[in-house]
């Protein structure tokens, strides 16, 4: 048990919004058609957690192929097109966010764009509203700890009372090396069949779904919803 906890930091992608299997399928499908095959378990280990350019350079770096300049472009459009379909809010964190007694905000790999979309396409833009925080606004991204620890300043949070709630193996390694308590959020559709590598940074409590956020986090429990 580490110290109390004074702010909750959220990732967004596969946490706050089931978003994650729509992309890596997007991104396989797109990949496969430059004759680059991958699966969903090669997407968890390599790339979940990580900002777009750096996933187009280990691309790059793997496969010794260089993308067509419109690719990301293309992508990006029928990801967005893909999320106005398909998106949908992470089950239970609705209730979550509603009776947490300290503070959140979501610190993300996704551009600011996106990011705002999303939110906004699963009703959270309301609850996040002056408290999201990307990989644009600093030097460098998850595994580094760079915007876990601009999150924390941004909050006014101690990194030591900050708790990470993150699906990814490079956002939890963010969270390590922020000095942070770390929850590993197992819920998306995505982690149906995925096992991430051994060596990974140990969880505090590995989570299944919200439901269960409270059983382990008792003490972040307001008696009744936030109004």
């Amino acid at each position: 048990m580490g110290a109390a906890i004074e702010l909750v930091i959220f990732d967004c992608d596969g946490v706050l919004i089931d978003s994650e299997v729509i992309s890596a399928r997007m991104l396989i499908a797109e990949l496969a058609e430059h004759g680059i095959e991958i699966d969903m378990g090669f997407v968890a280990r390599n790339f979940l957690g990580r900002s777009y350019p750096v996933v187009l350079q280990r691309v790059r770096e793997e496969f010794g192929i260089t993308l067509p300049d419109q690719f990301e472009a293309d992508y990006r459009a029928r990801l967005l097109a893909a999320f106005e379909r398909d998106l949908t809010i992470m089950p239970g964190v609705a209730e979550v966010l509603s009776r947490l007694t300290v503070p959140f905000c979501a610190a993300t790999s996704s551009s600011p764009a996106r990011v705002a979309r999303s939110l906004q396409l699963t009703g959270l833009s309301e609850a996040f509203a002056g408290r999201i925080f990307t990989a644009s606004q600093v030097a460098n991204g998850k595994p580094a700890p760079d915007l876990f620890l601009h999150a924390a300043a941004q909050m006014g949070a101690e990194p030591a009372r900050c708790l990470v709630i993150e699906d990814s193996l490079m956002g939890l390694r963010a969270g390590q090396a922020a000095g942070m308590r770390l929850c590993h959020f197992t819920g998306g559709s995505h982690m149906s069949d995925v096992h991430l590598p051994e060596g990974m940074p140990p969880p505090e409590v590995t989570l299944g779904g919200f439901s269960r956020f409270f059983v382990q986090f008792p003490e972040l429990q307001a008696k009744e919803p936030a109004r």
